[in-house]
């Protein structure tokens, strides 16, 4: 099996960087998918993902994006044949609804200037609602490493720092939990373990 890395909203390829080297240290061949959110619409990125995708039809791969890079996945992977379509896909800390930080500051200009029609795609309940689910097998990393308390913008509810558990998780996906913060769960050592283990697992059978 191979891996394709998607890295997550204002990162680079460099950011999955110690995660390929793992993979690649394991035999897993890796290949990564580079964007710029800032400035590249959504549809133009997604459909730039699902060309690649479609160059690795009938090999046996294993998809992980990071954070946005898990959407893209989903979108792009619904879109492609089923021989095109990855093992599995996992998920670091990809937010399957509409995070509250990403609500709190659409408004800002900063947001809007950094982060783009990505940006926009996060913090509309509606175009997240929106984002198909491939019938594949799903796999979410989630972090519990952010702050909790009266003066976390979380409040008590278990998060990343970035995005809450709650908004993470999916009743139709494998989840695990890692002590983690947001842009560190790619390097986090039970979260490579576990992408590792999914590397060397042949491809899984689905209806």
């Amino acid at each position: 099996m191979q891996a394709l890395l998607v890295h997550g909203m204002g990162r680079t390829p460099l950011s999955m960087w110690r995660l390929g080297a793992a993979l690649r240290r394991a035999d897993v061949p890796v290949e990564q998918f580079g964007y710029v959110a800032a400035w590249q619409p959504v549809d133009a990125i997604v459909h730039r993902l699902e060309r690649r995708l479609a160059r690795l039809a009938d090999r046996e791969y294993l998809a992980i994006g990071h954070s946005l890079g898990g959407l893209l996945l989903l979108r792009a992977v619904a879109l492609v044949e089923p021989a095109a379509r990855p093992a599995a896909i996992v998920m670091l800390g990809t937010p399957h609804r509409a995070p509250r930080l990403a609500q709190r500051f659409a408004r800002s200009w900063w947001y809007r200037l950094l982060n783009g029609d990505a940006g926009e795609l996060l913090a509309s309940p509606e175009r997240m609602r929106a984002v198909p689910v491939p019938l594949i097998p799903l796999v979410i990393i989630a972090g519990t490493g952010g702050p909790r308390g009266r003066f976390s913008p979380f409040g008590h509810d278990v998060n990343d720092g970035i995005v809450a558990m709650s908004e993470v998780v999916r009743t139709d996906a494998t989840v695990h939990e890692v002590g983690a913060l947001h842009p560190f769960l790619m390097n986090q050592r039970v979260a490579r373990a576990l992408i590792l283990a999914r590397a060397t697992r042949p491809r899984e059978d689905v209806p």
